[in-house]
């Protein structure tokens, strides 16, 4: 992770197959484009990937949760529980549509508590959406069966997390919609995109004219299609489809290098007993994307983190202190800083956060220690890289 770092002809030919052929839209302009679909081919190449049965793109993975949403039926008023470990678009995408985001409690897999879901519910709750950060997993088991017994949606972000599993099925394809970011960072990058998954057949649809418009795309001349309904513009266009098409052909290829890096790692950190690794839930396998662990307290974390960037070991984060990944420092969040007036609903419903207490989250975000896994390091970069990290990490304890 993340994708660009392997960069190659593969990528190149398929940027330069939609330039020769001339049409960057994904829709319309039929005549021009000699059977040139490269959008359409990716949602089937992610079909097979993610054993899903259908796929729509969009322009981000923010956009894949908003859509999600709005595909669903979920805004205005609705309750939309969320983990306060997570990237900010999680809440803004919940708010785009109008839905008051709930945030709530994790436990020591970096994902959802089940037990502080369970007390967050309120007849409002339309859905519940787990965020599978860093490449692993909540407990997905517990999660599913709390949605189902409370008929509520389970809708899964698993823009981190392509390539991992959890009993066999591919992460992001365990909920009623999945949702994936293709940004630069990400395993697998498409520049800017992402990707809304589902096996439920309306869900689809109503995702497919969302993203565009309302567009119903039936027929092949494009001013005359009908509008069943509102939509916006969230398109990818065939250039960040190609490039994505490219790399979804590699992801075995980028999850063998991570599993490597992210093993010779762990094995050397494993010789200091006061470090704890991530907990992964019994049938789940994690994309290896990032390595997660845990020190004894806030103190040696903080001590940790600063010690590694002054060895030059650059990727490790310590989201305690970070602005975008943590509730703590969301202080836009909180105060409701926006450019537009926010609705009477979404004051009403955010209002508690200025009362909530996430002393839990503050206890696993507080002593972990985040570590992106590179594909482009070389045998020695990598085993110094883990001979540097066991003594700083030592160092700091």
């Amino acid at each position: 992770m993340p994708g660009f770092e392997l960069f190659g002809n593969a990528e190149r030919n398929q940027v330069n197959d939609v330039l020769n052929n001339g049409v960057l839209m994904r829709y319309g302009f039929d005549g021009m484009r000699n059977g040139h679909w490269k959008s359409k081919e990716l949602e089937i190449e992610l079909q097979k990937t993610l054993k899903t049965s259908f796929v729509q793109l969009v322009s981000s993975g923010t956009a894949a949760v908003s859509v999600a949403l709005a595909a669903a039926g979920i805004g205005s008023g609705d309750e939309v529980i969320m983990p306060t470990f997570t990237f900010v678009a999680s809440f803004e995408a919940i708010m785009m549509v109008g839905a008051v985001p709930v945030l709530v409690d994790i436990d020591d897999t970096l994902g959802l508590d089940p037990l502080a879901v369970k007390a967050a519910m309120t007849s409002k709750t339309k859905a519940v959406m787990v965020v599978q950060m860093c490449g692993s997993m909540a407990n997905m088991d517990a999660l599913n069966k709390l949605c189902k017994e409370n008929n509520v949606l389970l809708i899964e972000d698993a823009c981190q997390a392509i390539g991992g599993s959890y009993n066999n099925k591919p992460l992001g394809s365990l909920g009623d919609l999945g949702c994936f970011s293709f940004d630069f960072v990400k395993t697998i990058t498409c520049g800017e995109g992402g990707a809304v998954v589902t096996n439920n057949k309306d869900y689809y649809i109503n995702s497919d004219h969302y993203t565009d418009h309302g567009h119903d795309h039936i027929g092949t001349d494009r001013g005359a299609e009908s509008h069943p309904f509102l939509g916006y513009n969230f398109r990818m266009s065939e250039l960040h489809a190609a490039v994505g098409l490219a790399q979804v052909k590699r992801l075995p290829e980028f999850l063998a290098i991570q599993k490597h890096n992210y093993t010779v790692l762990r094995t050397a950190l494993s010789q200091i007993p006061e470090l704890k690794f991530r907990t992964v839930p019994n049938g789940g396998e994690e994309s290896y994307a990032f390595l997660n662990f845990f020190l004894p307290d806030l103190e040696c974390a903080r001590k940790a983190s600063i010690a590694l960037k002054e060895a030059g070991i650059d990727g490790c984060f310590h989201y305690y202190d970070n602005n975008w990944h943590y509730i703590r420092k969301w202080e836009h969040l909180k105060e409701m800083k926006s450019l537009y007036p926010i609705s009477k609903e979404l004051k009403e419903g955010l209002a508690y956060l200025q009362r909530a207490d996430f002393s839990q989250s503050d206890h696993y975000i507080g002593r972990n220690i985040s570590c992106l896994i590179k594909l482009c390091w070389t045998v020695d970069e990598l085993n110094l890289r883990a001979k540097k990290m066991v003594e700083v990490i030592k160092g700091s304890i």
